[in-house]
């Protein structure tokens, strides 16, 4: 397979982890990267010895040697700049969540084309537990879906000593806050390894930013939310349980689950050494009884590799990447919804 000629729009936070994940793929070739801070993008060529470099990413997407570009910066701009790609023939990669709305995400679609275009949350997806909770939800294991939840709460620390990032917990320039950040991994996790056969219809969710103890661990001006939770009610009565908390005022805590008919699964979304899936499965005569699914080290390096393999061969084999653009539809109507409900203080309906 030719490899794919590949440009990096953003050279700060993720960029570089989008560069290291490539310069190892024998998938992709970087060819040019671009940084509104020259010094960082002049940096960023030089680590990992990319021929070009671009102050805009409007000038890069031009480029005849470009075939793909990874948007690797924050939401704000990235659905302008993407469809500034596709009209260039470029096919995208972009960064999570993946634009500041849903109306965004349909922008893109109907301007795509016949062009490959993904986003980045199905990363933990690719983790070897994700793969095995995949098959076995497929084989029918568990029985008809009946909750499908996750809980993870991060304490807060010490108070940091270096300034926090503005674009983390700012509405304005992410779109929002944990629930753009890490929620949208949580959903594309869940919906991926149910099969995306879950279809949300009515959400109620509610946000709250962070206590006020705790303003001095962030950049001054954030606005955004720092825990979400929500219930997520699907066609056919299963329920979706997302709960997701940073800066808490509470000990670490985290707890995945996928409840069926016949049985469940007990699982963690992110890499684990050791970790293990683990399978309940029933019987009339016997009850519940437990056994070990799954269970291994993971290596969460690899995650990005294989991030990028799943886009350069998406292209090259013209077929969907892991999330293409409708599936990160689902998760943002979902993040819409959420937010909307919060406001509300009623529950909300998606299309």
């Amino acid at each position: 397979m030719t490899p794919v000629k590949l440009g990096v729009v953003g050279c700060g936070v993720i960029g570089p982890t989008h560069l290291k994940a490539a310069t190892q793929s024998p998938l992709l070739e970087v060819v040019a990267v671009a940084d509104l801070i020259e010094e960082r993008a002049r940096k960023a060529a030089e680590q990992f010895n990319v021929p070009k470099t671009y102050l805009e990413g409007a000038d890069l997407v031009q480029d005849p040697d470009v075939e793909a570009v990874v948007l690797a910066f924050p939401a704000r701009g990235r659905t302008e700049l993407a469809l500034r790609a596709f009209a260039h023939g470029k096919h995208v990669l972009t960064e999570k969540p993946v634009a500041m709305n849903a109306a965004e995400v349909k922008q893109m679609i109907a301007a795509r084309g016949d062009l490959t275009a993904a986003c980045c949350s199905p990363r933990f997806r690719f983790l070897e537990g994700a793969q095995a909770a995949t098959e076995c939800v497929a084989s029918g294991a568990l029985g008809e879906l009946r909750v499908v939840r996750c809980r993870h709460i991060i304490p807060c620390g010490e108070k940091p000593e270096t300034p926090r990032p503005e674009w983390r917990l700012k509405k304005e320039l992410n779109a929002g806050g944990i629930l753009c950040n890490w929620g949208c991994y949580d959903l594309d996790y869940l919906l991926g390894i149910t099969g995306w056969q879950l279809k949300p219809r009515t959400v109620f969710g509610q946000i709250w930013t962070i206590p006020p103890q705790f303003q001095s661990h962030i950049a001054p001006g954030s606005n955004a939310e720092t825990y979400y939770t929500a219930l997520i009610r699907c066609e056919g009565g299963t329920i979706i349980s997302v709960e997701r908390g940073e800066y808490m005022p509470a000990q670490a805590d985290e707890a995945w689950q996928i409840v069926g008919t016949k049985g469940s699964l007990k699982l963690r979304m992110l890499a684990g050494n050791p970790k293990a899936i683990i399978l309940d499965e029933t019987s009339t005569e016997h009850g519940t009884t437990s056994t070990t699914l799954w269970e291994g080290a993971e290596d969460s390096a690899q995650v990005g590799v294989r991030l990028a393999d799943d886009f350069a061969t998406a292209i090259r084999e013209h077929r969907e990447p892991a999330t293409s653009l409708e599936r990160a539809l689902v998760v943002q109507q979902i993040t819409d919804a959420i937010y909307a409900s919060a406001e509300r203080g009623t529950s909300v309906e998606i299309e």
